[in-house]
């Protein structure tokens, strides 16, 4: 008796419930996510990449790079961070890219850092950075100075370095007399 009690007052709720409250639940579709929106988490959380082992040469290099904000032409700002997890590897950040940077020994000596899967390479001479692509074959970044390298392009504006072909200023100048080469003398070059 009890069982249709409770059945005959829950009945009349039922009925005044909406269709879609009696019908069982479906399952409902998840919804994708924008590959944007994954790129951004996937850059906001560090990388869990195995710490790099570097060559004497290459820690000699990983000391040599300029760390921090770097104003870069064209209202273009780069920063380079160490990273946290392993010593000698970097982080640059240029808008919403980010590239985890190894040092590359140079024949030149000049500072180069690599992200190989990207093609992002890093140039870091006395005077001035870039960042260029080499899989897209473009510069990203050009003329980035942190203070220290925009001293030195002031100094090299103020005495530049003579060119390859340019003869040095205290050159040895032939003296020609009657045809023939008679003494070579310390003079300006022409």
């Amino acid at each position: 008796m009890m069982k249709h009690l409770i059945v005959g007052l829950l009945l009349p709720l039922a009925m005044a419930l909406p269709a879609q409250a009696v019908e069982p639940s479906k399952p409902v579709a998840k919804t994708k996510r924008s590959p944007a929106k994954a790129a951004l988490r996937a850059a906001a959380e560090p990388e869990a990449l195995a710490p790099v082992v570097l060559s004497p040469e290459q820690e000699a290099i990983a000391r040599k790079v300029l760390v921090g904000k770097i104003q870069c032409e064209l209202s273009v700002q780069v920063t380079m961070t160490p990273d946290a997890h392993s010593l000698g590897r970097f982080v640059l950040e240029i808008g919403r890219k980010r590239y985890l940077m190894e040092p590359v020994v140079t024949s030149t000596g000049a500072v180069r850092l690599e992200e190989a899967s990207s093609g992002a390479v890093w140039l870091q001479l006395a005077n001035k950075s870039m960042l260029m692509n080499q899989k897209e074959g473009k510069r990203l970044a050009d003329d980035c100075m942190n203070p220290d390298q925009l001293l030195v392009a002031q100094a090299l504006e103020r005495n530049p370095v003579p060119g390859l072909l340019d003869a040095p200023k205290t050159a040895l100048v032939p003296v020609v007399a009657s045809g023939g080469v008679q003494e070579m003398v310390q003079g300006a070059a022409k």
